[in-house]
């Protein structure tokens, strides 16, 4: 399926909803989508010592939790490397000159943004592209309605999707989980079991669960899920952005999506 508009998009829903698998199956379902998680982000900057990845590192390693501006710098500078973000003003003329295509690069500092909020709220924030190759869902920014305030005067996301699904179902779902490790293929005894109970299908060996996959931790971790979530899905339903899907199953999700999907990016709606 062909997009026919830049999609910019974020799946927001309680821990074991099947985020993930969704996100996944959005993937493979159009080519042009792109993920950009911003833990893997932080991480890949951190392995590559880059400034900013030198500046995160020192950051965790004092116990502290990494800045907002500092993610944002990280996925700003993603979408440019990419070539998704102009100057404000529309994209630099290419050149044959590769010194003129430097200097260009470096006037067009995404960092400033991030620094002084004012230049991006005063009407001259970076050009996202609309090109459909530029998609993207991300993953991990925002968490918070205050961390939506910030993105929005720098990148325009045009779909938040709430994902939901009943407690209970969650619950049987997480108590079923099942993985192997070394590989992170995950099992389900309700849904998706292994063809050998216990035993990984490809290599043989045991499955475990997951640390937290326990009703308490999950309990506890969805408290602060909804204290966070609701300010946030509040903030893009402002904005007219929010689209709610509902389903006990991420089977029963997944085609909802994609109808919706394709009507706002593959038709031109």
């Amino acid at each position: 399926m062909r997009l026919s508009k830049a999609a910019r998009i974020i799946l927001v829903g309680a821990p074991g909803v099947g985020k993930g698998t969704q996100a996944e199956r959005l993937l493979q379902r159009f080519p042009q989508l792109s993920a950009i998680s911003s833990g893997d982000l932080l991480r890949d900057n951190v392995k590559n010592r880059t400034p900013l990845g030198i500046k995160a590192e020192s950051t965790m390693r004092s116990g502290a939790l990494v800045p907002d501006a500092m993610i944002l710098r990280l996925i700003l500078h993603e979408l440019k490397t990419r070539g998704w973000l102009s100057p404000p003003g529309g994209p630099t003329p290419m050149t044959l000159s590769s010194a003129s295509m430097y200097a260009a690069q470096q006037d067009f500092d995404t960092d400033s943004f991030v620094e002084q909020p004012s230049l991006a709220s005063m009407g001259a924030p970076p050009q996202t592209s609309d090109d459909p190759s530029a998609s993207f869902i991300l993953d991990g920014f925002p968490r918070t309605a205050g961390q939506a305030s910030q993105l929005d005067a720098l990148i325009p996301i045009n779909l938040v999707v709430s994902l939901k699904t009943p407690f209970e179902v969650i619950l049987e779902r997480i108590a079923g989980r099942w993985v192997h490790a070394p590989s992170g293929r995950v099992y389900n005894t309700t849904f998706n079991a292994p063809k050998v109970a216990g035993k990984d299908d490809i290599t043989g060996e045991p499955l475990t669960k997951r640390s937290d996959d326990d009703e308490e931790t999950w309990k506890a971790r969805l408290k602060k899920f909804e204290e966070t979530s609701e300010p946030l899905l509040e903030h893009y339903e402002r904005k007219g952005v929010l689209w709610t899907v509902e389903g006990n199953s991420s089977d029963e999700i997944s085609p909802k999506l994609y109808d919706e999907f394709e009507k706002r990016f593959a038709t031109g709606g």
